[in-house]
This record gives structure tokens, C-alpha cells and sequence, in this order.
């Protein structure tokens, strides 16, 4: 399984980073929509893994919005005198408000699943609402890229990436170190708050090179964003967590060895990208 995992990151990481600050945002945007697709057919199995018809139709929903989106917002017409467009602002917003209520749904789980385990109509609006944001998302920011910064957008968006991967790694290192209390064991069994701590942690480093590369930069402002971002990320992967535990999967998908599916690699990126794109455009825009 490791070797898989490893084999998989190393052909992976750069794929990631290539498209992120070598693809022309209006290309990105694009390509992004295959890899949504993906993650939309992997979540129609949480919707019903037994149905094909169930999975294919809410992809093809997803398909048509993504679409959509990429044509009614093109890229140019994106940002305007350092306003995001109106859509893409209200998709984003959208995404914000959904993340407050999956937190309640998480906390309050499984009692909260009484409400929405047997109805594919929730189930589906629950999948458009973690994805589209963050589709809109990375698009906004990666659209940030001017003649004068070129490479400024994909920087955001490869941050925003730093301080998940951040945030993962330094969870699973001190959890399984220091690991004794559990966070959420309805819901994800193996996390554990020290797990939690240790990733906030981690993410001081993604801190202290922003503030190494850009000194300008408020200290308090810069640890409040990561720490915001850090835990809205933490609170992706427990909903994705809560969702596939109904749902009787242990993995969305297989199409990548050794990680699962495309949506177990985005789960904390789903909720990270539209908190801090909104936090950027309140503080930084």
C-alpha cells in the first residue's frame, strides 16, 4: 500500500503542480472539469452505491453546471477592477454557508443522518454543494495571474494546497505518536485531538515561509487565515468521512492506487478553497 501510495504522488505531485502554474486559466478551467467529473461519479456511489443510474445522472447534473459555469463566467470577464463576478461570488458564498451546516451535521452525527441517510435528493444537493465552490474556487484564484505576476494565481491556489498537505501529514504523524483522545469516533474513529493539534501545528511552517518570502505580510493576519483554513480542511475530510461511513465504502474510488479516489485527495481541499478564497477577498482584494 505505501509503495503505491508513493508511486502514485510521484507521477501525481507534478501533474498537479504543472497545471497549476503552467496551464493558462482559461485551459485550467477546462481540465478542471474532467477531474470534477470524476469526483462526481465517485460521489453518486455515496448518493447509492448500488445504483449506476443514480451515479451516472448526478454526474451528467454535475457535468451540465460545471459547463455551465466555464461558459456563462469566462475567464476574461472573471475579475473586474479587483471584483470577483457576481456568480462566481454568490457559487463561493453558497459554499461557505454549506460548510457551517455540514460542521452541525458532523458535530451532531449520527443523529443528523436521520435526516438525510435515505434521501438521494439531500445526498445529491450535498454533492453539488461540496463541489461546485470548490470548482469556482480554484478557478478564481487561479485566475488571479496578471502580466506583471504570472505565476500569482497558481501560488494561491498551491498554498491553499500547503496547508491541507500540511495539516494532514502533521494530524497522522502526531496521532499516531501522541494519539489518545478521539476526536469524532462516530464519525472518523482513527482521528484523535492530538492528531488535530498536530496538524495545526505543522501549518506554522507553511506560516513562517510566507512571512520568509513575503515579510510585508501581517503576522496575526497570516497564522488567523492557516489556522481558519487549517480547520475548515480538517472539517472537509470528516464530512467526506461521515458521508462515505453511511454510504458502507471505505474509499470513493480506485482510480488512484494506494489514495482511492479522486474525491479522497480533494475531501479537505472542498472546504479549504472556498473559506480562504472568501477570507482573501476580504482581507487582500
Amino acid at each position: 500500500m505505501l509503495k503505491q501510495r508513493i508511486i502514485t504522488a510521484i507521477w501525481l505531485v507534478p501533474l498537479v503542480l504543472g497545471a497549476i502554474f503552467l496551464l493558462p486559466a482559461n485551459y485550467f478551467s477546462w481540465a478542471l472539469v474532467a477531474v470534477f467529473l470524476i469526483a462526481a461519479k465517485e460521489w453518486g456511489r455515496i448518493i447509492d452505491c448500488e445504483s449506476k443510474v443514480t451515479q451516472w445522472s448526478f454526474t451528467a447534473t454535475m457535468g451540465i453546471l460545471l459547463v455551465a459555469l466555464n461558459l456563462l463566467v469566462p475567464i476574461d470577464s472573471l475579475w473586474f477592477k479587483g471584483q470577483l463576478h457576481p456568480v462566481f461570488l454568490a457559487v463561493i458564498s453558497l459554499g461557505a454557508i454549506w460548510w457551517a451546516v455540514a460542521l452541525l451535521l458532523v458535530v451532531s452525527f449520527p443523529n443528523s443522518g436521520r435526516l438525510w441517510q435515505t434521501s438521494p435528493m439531500l445526498k445529491s444537493m450535498f454533492g453539488q454543494l461540496t463541489l461546485l465552490p470548490c470548482f469556482a474556487s480554484l478557478i478564481a484564484l487561479k485566475s488571479l495571474d496578471t502580466l506583471s505576476q504570472p505565476y500569482y494565481g497558481g501560488t494561491l491556489v498551491f498554498l491553499v494546497m500547503l496547508v491541507v498537505w500540511a495539516t494532514d501529514s502533521g494530524a497522522y504523524f502526531a496521532g499516531k505518536t501522541f494519539g489518545r483522545i478521539k476526536l469524532m469516533p462516530k464519525v472518523s474513529p482513527a482521528k484523535t485531538l492530538e492528531g488535530l493539534a498536530g496538524g495545526l501545528l505543522t501549518t506554522m511552517l507553511v506560516v513562517a515561509g510566507v512571512m520568509y518570502v513575503s515579510p510585508e505580510q501581517e503576522l496575526g493576519l497570516v497564522i488567523g487565515v492557516t489556522l481558519f483554513t487549517a480547520l475548515a480542511s480538517a472539517l472537509g475530510d470528516l464530512s467526506e468521512s461521515m458521508f462515505k461511513r453511511v454510504a458502507c465504502i471505505k474509499d470513493s474510488g480506485t482510480i488512484l492506487p494506494g489514495h482511492g479516489g479522486v474525491l479522497d485527495r480533494i475531501d479537505s481541499l472542498t472546504a479549504a478553497l472556498p473559506v480562504f478564497t472568501l477570507i482573501y477577498l476580504a482581507f487582500w482584494m
